[in-house]
């Protein structure tokens, strides 16, 4: 059977979805699990962006040994050179380079020729081996390009340097049918294309990424790119794991496998869903919480008598388990910690230490620990590094149905410094979020609300995950408390230290590059 490599880019494609902002924290234990998922390739951001992505791309190269780390890069040597400095760390460094090749983009967007087109993917290529042992190289919107141009600067880039040759559909516009073609033109027509692999990046404008992806795979490419649960800019990528059950599934047709370890789908995918705060749809193939669900009498009858009547995948093959370990107050701390192992999350003692107190004090208003109570008391104690900002000190909220809903709201804005604010609303939501607006002092939009139950019963967790946007930047934040108000101030506070984490650094950013260079 065919190897076909896995070249996740959640946290570059991905991370570009509107409201996401991953701190370097968050980027690393995604890219641990992709690590655990069996990806072949990780692209760890665009080191030239600035100097947060550097720093996430360079940590995540040092950190991650078990498969190749990548970076973006425009076809400019500042770039190349940024990147490689953020790369060479790694256990196998390959850089991503790009250039658009369509003649709308040519013309509009680089305003170049297409002989000074092929000219500068020739250079970057070539000063780009001079660090990297693998180099990738992208025809952007290579699907509305004309088709003896690309075979041209496919030729050209492959005689320069390049090992993978990829062509993306960069705006979901392509067709199965035409996009298989499109490698099949350039395997009949690049005489030096068996030096290279070829390489799929769909976009999901038209709802064809996954299917455009296994095209491209019957027509001879042998590395997939698409991210954990289709995120990505506009309606996303292709999503990797419906990808690679597809391949497992009927490896009768394909004929081709990856080294994915399936059973770590559904824990990257919830892993994702609640570090990007973009929920996973219930209908969602393979890890929507409807994925194996039969509602139909006929087909529960037919699933009693034979799962694979109406069940091709299995809920165990992608790692939904049936049942759980459960666990309660008089559970020690050492259970817990086998626990939070199973789980596949990595704690230091000390962070150990302080889900052991949250624990505790979940368990004592709460009958049963479930998996999911359990994931989201470290999520809120593994990702929250937002210290030095704004913290939840006290709530109250006085509503009734022939009152005006007024919240009071104590903050500590981490120089220990208390700030206490009032404010009424239509709603209880609306009077608590005023009231945090009034603390912050700074105008804030909800562009997004959302509250979901972690697990089932009327102790449940509340989820909340709300999108907002202050001082022109956009991100997304999460909350979670046995309260609905609680988990939503969470949330609401969550989301506006990530806009004030933001904005420190681009101040960061602009303090360094004024300041003169070492001689």
């Amino acid at each position: 059977m065919r190897k076909i490599n896995i070249f996740d880019t959640t946290l570059r494609d991905g991370e570009q979805s509107a409201g996401v902002n991953l701190n370097l924290h968050e980027k690393l234990e995604i890219a641990r699990q992709l690590e655990r998922l069996g990806v072949d390739i990780i692209e760890a951001g665009f080191p030239a962006a600035s100097k947060g992505d550097f720093q996430a791309v360079k940590q995540i190269a040092e950190t991650i040994k078990g498969c190749s780390v990548t970076g973006l890069s425009r076809s400019v040597q500042s770039d190349i050179d940024a990147a490689w400095e953020a790369l060479k760390g790694g256990a196998e460094p390959r850089l991503h380079l790009f250039i658009a090749t369509s003649p709308i983009h040519m013309a509009h967007k680089l305003r170049m020729t297409p002989e000074q087109v092929v000219e500068a993917a020739v250079s970057a290529v070539k000063y780009a081996k001079r660090y990297f042992p693998i180099v990738q190289w992208s025809a952007e919107d290579a699907c509305r390009s004309e088709l003896p141009f690309l075979a041209e600067i496919v030729t050209k880039v492959i005689e320069a340097g390049a090992s993978v040759i990829n062509i993306p559909d960069t705006v979901g516009y392509i067709t199965p049918k035409e996009y298989g073609e499109i490698f099949t033109f350039l395997r009949n027509n690049v005489q030096n294309i068996e030096k290279v692999s070829l390489s799929a990046h769909c976009h999901d404008d038209l709802g064809m990424a996954v299917a455009n992806s296994l095209a491209a795979i019957e027509h001879g490419a042998t590395q997939i790119e698409g991210t954990i649960n289709g995120i990505g800019e506009r309606a996303g990528n292709a999503a990797l794991e419906e990808i690679a059950v597809a391949l497992y599934i009927r490896k009768d047709y394909y004929n081709a496998t990856t080294r994915l370890n399936l059973q770590e789908i559904k824990r990257t995918s919830n892993l994702v869903s609640k570090l990007t705060g973009m929920v996973i749809p219930a209908n969602k193939a393979v890890v929507g919480k409807n994925a194996f669900a039969h509602e139909s009498g006929i087909h529960q009858d037919g699933v009693l008598k034979e799962k694979t009547t109406y069940e091709i995948i299995s809920p165990e093959l992608v790692g939904v388990q049936s049942n759980s370990m459960v666990l309660g107050k008089h559970s020690g701390r050492h259970a817990l910690r086998n626990r939070v192992e199973e789980l596949g999350y990595t704690l230091s003692e000390e962070e150990i230490n302080k889900l052991f107190v949250r624990f505790k004090e979940l368990a004592d208003k709460k009958k049963d620990i479930t998996d999911d109570d359990l994931v989201a008391l470290i999520f809120e104690e593994k990702f929250d590094h937002f210290k030095e900002f704004y913290q939840l000190f006290s709530i109250q909220v006085q509503y009734g149905t022939n009152q005006i809903p007024t919240a009071v709201v104590v903050l500590t804005d981490g120089q220990g410094n208390e700030i206490q604010e009032a404010a009424t609303g239509s709603g209880s939501v609306e009077a608590l979020y005023n009231t945090l607006e009034r603390c912050f002092q700074t105008d804030v939009t909800l562009l997004d609300y959302r509250i979901e139950s972690v697990s089932g019963g009327r102790d449940a967790l509340a989820q909340v995950f709300v999108k907002v946007r202050a001082n022109e930047i956009e991100t997304s934040g999460r909350g979670t408390a046995q309260d609905v108000l609680e988990a939503s101030a969470k949330a609401y506070i969550n989301a506006v230290n990530r806009v004030f984490m933001i904005e420190k650094m681009r101040e960061e950013n602009k303090k360094s590059e004024k300041r003169p260079a070492l001689r």
